[in-house]
């Protein structure tokens, strides 16, 4: 039997004799080995916990939203763009696209006959702003190319829209190029600058033949004016 030292409270582990051996008695108090303990995890929790957590930072992420951003800003112009594009189609009405490119801001307005007036939709009837960190850099309609003040192009009955490029830029000067091809309707768009298409020059042989004529006109002209 196990022998119980004076002065300590604890049991001796001391072998005891028995027919077939020696048999060890441990302590009340000797720690012993635990699998699956209740309170603590294992390894394979605490790896699907990690795991759990990875994919949900995929996932939110992505969402803490960007929608100050250049790539995006420059979607929801070319939704608006379209949306006016419908409208105009659909009421068959001009819809006129204002750019106020030193306040930040943008408009439509809709011709009935030659006045302008907002549109219908309560939802243009207020201005709309870029996010702060956008600014609208500048505008370029053929010949007229606006940094400051305000621009404008038009959205026709028939889907055509005026030619235009603009850019987008944000505080960190990266660019965006929003080209508008008046002849397709087509929208497209550049991380550079885009330089607006100049216009052909007209060939020489054509100039040629176009100078006659106008000299022949003026001659006529001044031979029937002559005494």
């Amino acid at each position: 039997m196990p022998r119980r030292r004076k002065g300590t409270g604890k049991k001796i582990v001391t072998p005891a004799s028995t027919g077939t051996g020696t048999v060890c008695f441990l302590s009340a108090k000797s720690p012993v080995p635990a699998f699956g303990n209740e309170s603590g995890f294992t390894l394979i929790e605490i790896i699907i916990v990690m795991f759990l957590f990875v994919a949900m930072l995929g996932i939110v992420v992505p969402r803490i939203n960007l929608d100050d951003d250049l790539a995006s800003t420059g979607r929801k112009f070319i939704a608006v763009l379209r949306t006016l594009q419908g409208i105009a189609m659909s009421t068959q009405k001009p819809v006129k696209l204002y750019l106020d490119l030193d306040q930040n801001k943008y408009w439509p307005m809709t011709y009935e006959g030659k006045e302008e007036k907002p549109l219908l939709d309560a939802a243009w009837a207020t201005p709309r702003a870029l996010p702060e960190s956008i600014r609208l850099a500048d505008a370029a309609s053929g010949p007229v190319k606006r940094t400051s003040g305000r621009f404008d192009l038009t959205l026709y009955p028939n889907g055509r829209i005026d030619g235009v490029v603009m850019h987008l830029t944000d505080t960190a000067n990266n660019v965006l190029g929003i080209v508008v091809e008046s002849s397709t309707g087509a929208i497209r768009t550049s991380n550079e600058r885009i330089e607006p298409q100049r216009a052909a020059p007209i060939p020489d042989r054509v100039k040629q033949l176009l100078m006659p004529a106008a000299s022949g006109a003026a001659g006529g002209s001044s031979g029937l004016f002559k005494p």
